[in-house]
């Protein structure tokens, strides 16, 4: 029951309770003047409050809070993100320094750190575990400081951060639970279904932003989660798994990082090279981009799942050739995904520029002159 029946309650009411407290965030942020207007770098054209963030950590908080037993960790990892959605407000409304933002981020993160929520081991498939010794607890904070601002980076787009989170939060509740881990299928499931719910006010076109408020809750949230839910566990997909889940934040932010350093730019300054920017550029739409991001989300999350079912060992060393078959299937079907992805927003992008455009039209006079010298 704990691991199956509490957690589908949790989603509901979180989404119940985000239903509700949505319209009330909207007003709240245009009293306070927690208004997002257009500009150069954004896509949205209309001034729309971005307090949105405050009713989804109301919504996960009522079930959570209800149903979590008095475990440290989680407890520790409840109070953490709450801490950082409260720094996310600040900024949201006062607007907050980089450098101010990332200790605030460092600061909040030691709070399940403290209290033993750490990556302690590594596990991977076909090798087994690693531990980490002391280096847990500054991995365990790169862990939390990283994902919250891939998921920050990736909220640029009317629903976008929202159901790539919501996306990832359910895998993650139904690997916890198929884990027997209570905690974190509960309050993965919360936001799970408060993520659904929010994309009512913000699937485009948006009326309401969630703000750093909810990108930084979500992140953090979804960090903690991932560790006690499947990387601490004795699962040899342990390590993998989180990655194929959070696939996009991470691919994301690592190709925009890279790209910021290979021109000397600041890593921290925004502009318009992320994944939905980009297909921006080759002319796609704000709902086609949304969906084809969440379907390769939703892509991932079912290879993790797969990788998590499949039975490539007996459980005592020896492999299952057809289980091993199984598991190099999801994988390429995970890589296809990744390299289709490339071919959209590089080859595509490259068709769609000017200088392809002029050369295709050199190419059609020249064949057309040479056709009527022909004739």
């Amino acid at each position: 029951m704990t691991t199956t029946l509490i957690p589908v309650i949790c989603a509901c009411a979180a989404a119940l309770v985000v239903l509700g407290a949505t319209p009330l965030t909207a007003r709240l942020a245009r009293r306070l003047g927690a208004v997002d207007h257009p500009a150069d770098r954004r896509i949205h054209v209309v001034a729309t409050p971005r307090l949105g963030g405050l009713a989804l950590v109301a919504g996960v908080l009522v079930p959570v809070l209800y149903y979590l037993p008095e475990d440290a960790g989680a407890r520790a990892l409840v109070a953490g993100a709450v801490l950082i959605a409260l720094l996310g407000a600040v900024d949201d409304v006062w607007g907050l320094g980089p450098s101010v933002k990332l200790v605030g981020q460092v600061v909040c993160a030691l709070v399940p750190v403290s209290a033993g929520l750490t990556i302690d081991h590594v596990t991977l498939p076909f090798v087994g575990a690693a531990d980490l010794g002391p280096a847990q607890y500054p991995v365990t904070v790169l862990w939390f400081v990283a994902l919250v601002n891939m998921i920050n980076f990736t909220d640029g787009m009317d629903g976008l951060a929202a159901g790539v989170s919501g996306i990832s939060a359910a895998t993650f509740a139904v690997l916890a639970a198929s884990l027997t881990r209570a905690d974190p299928a509960i309050l993965a499931a919360a936001l799970a279904g408060a993520c659904l719910a929010f994309l009512v006010f913000n699937f485009h076109p948006a009326r309401v932003f969630m703000g750093d408020t909810g990108s930084m809750f979500l992140g953090f949230a979804l960090a903690g989660v991932a560790i006690s839910g499947v990387m601490k566990s004795a699962a040899a997909i342990a390590l993998l798994v989180p990655l194929l889940v959070l696939a996009i934040p991470i691919l994301d932010t690592s190709f925009v990082i890279l790209k910021r350093l290979k021109y000397g730019r600041p890593v921290h300054r925004a502009d318009r090279s992320h994944f939905h920017h980009r297909f921006f550029t080759i002319g796609w739409g704000q709902r086609r981009t949304v969906l084809a991001l969440y379907a390769w989300c939703a892509l991932m999350g079912g290879a993790a799942i797969a990788v998590r079912f499949i039975p490539y060992s007996d459980g005592h060393g020896h492999l299952r050739p057809v289980g091993v078959l199984g598991v190099l299937g999801v994988g390429m079907v995970a890589l296809a995904a990744a390299v289709y992805l490339v071919y959209v927003l590089e080859i595509l992008k490259w068709r769609s520029t000017p200088v392809v455009a002029i050369i295709r039209n050199r190419r059609a006079e020249r064949a057309h002159g040479m056709a009527g010298r022909r004739a």
